[in-house]
């Protein structure tokens, strides 16, 4: 498997500068192929009868089709055999093979994704479910806030920097995929979250000061109690306590404070264009997806208050 590592770091490399894509992006991609080339060296691990190939150009469609079978029966949803295909076509387009075993491969067709979303009271149920006495109450509230009221990316969050803070104007610098810069305003709770936090946030950093504090550390809005940036992987945790703390039962994530963030806004009549510029999508398909959302609540509402509903005609 050294050829195919060296391949995988070759790919990652090419994505990252080239295509400019997200690193959680190529993670995912290179997750995804890491279990395609583990298949195609020692098929017999799998209980396939196909030979081991020693390169992934050697790989032709029945190789793909037996891995995505095996994938298939492990419980793999659609929506992840659709991206492990995506992976594995563009590891191929990348590597301009002649047999591509992707070719004659369809990708699962998906129905259309729609989000959770919190209604503004269970988003304030959360707020105020905080306990503010402490440094990670002060920090939670004040990243939850952000999160809902700039509508961000969970790895856009964890990168603010305090330069990236321009609360006399009421907005906030956010770098998103792509390293794509994007002005944000920010509602005036949200900047009183992040002001309340901050006092703590500076006894922190003093205490860390005089220790192996890392430059980038200290410019990095929200710090662990270590004075260390928060990884996404904290977030998420923090995200699901504090539901759960409030009596939140949706299973949620921090991606849901933004998926609310833009239904609420296109709820309240803001332009499309807008909602996108605000999120950073680079198509306005993508943002389509919360007219949807906002669609099956103004139904609900129809139905539930149709002047025949409940009435036997």
């Amino acid at each position: 498997m050294e050829g195919y590592a060296e391949l995988l770091d070759d790919f990652s490399t090419f994505m990252r500068l080239e295509r400019a894509l997200s690193e959680n992006t190529i993670v995912s991609y290179c997750s995804d192929l890491k279990l395609f080339f583990s298949f195609i060296a020692s098929p017999a691990e799998y209980g396939s009868l196909l030979p081991p190939l020693q390169h992934p150009s050697m790989a032709d469609e029945k190789y793909l089709s037996a891995f995505l079978d095996i994938e298939f029966h492990k419980g793999l949803s659609k929506r992840s055999q659709a991206r492990q295909i995506s992976s594995i076509k563009a590891f191929y387009r990348y590597m301009e093979s002649r047999r591509n075993p992707c070719e004659r491969i369809e990708t699962p067709k998906l129905s259309r994704y729609l989000p959770t979303v919190l209604s503004v009271e269970e988003i304030l149920s959360i707020f105020d479910s905080i306990d503010l006495s402490t440094y990670e109450g002060m920090r939670n509230r004040a990243m939850l806030e952000m999160l809902y009221s700039c509508g961000l990316r969970v790895s856009e969050l964890v990168n603010l920097r305090l330069t990236d803070l321009f609360f006399k104007d009421a907005f906030v610098r956010v770098v998103g995929k792509g390293d794509k810069q994007r002005l944000v305003p920010v509602y005036d709770k949200a900047i009183e979250a992040v002001k309340n936090y901050m006092s703590a946030r500076w006894e922190l950093v003093q205490r860390y000061t005089e220790r192996s504090m890392k430059p980038e550390d200290k410019e990095t809005l929200f710090l662990n109690r270590r004075g260390r940036k928060l990884t996404r992987e904290m977030v998420f945790i923090i995200v699901r306590r504090q539901a759960e703390a409030a009596g939140i039962t949706k299973k949620i994530s921090p991606h849901t404070f933004r998926h609310s963030f833009a239904t609420h806004l296109v709820e309240n009549g803001a332009d499309l264009r807008v909602v996108q510029d605000m999120l950073g999508h680079s198509s306005i398909l993508t943002t389509e997806i919360y007219t949807h959302v906002s669609s099956k609540s103004w139904q609900r509402n129809i139905l539930d208050h149709h002047p025949l509903n409940g009435k036997k005609i």
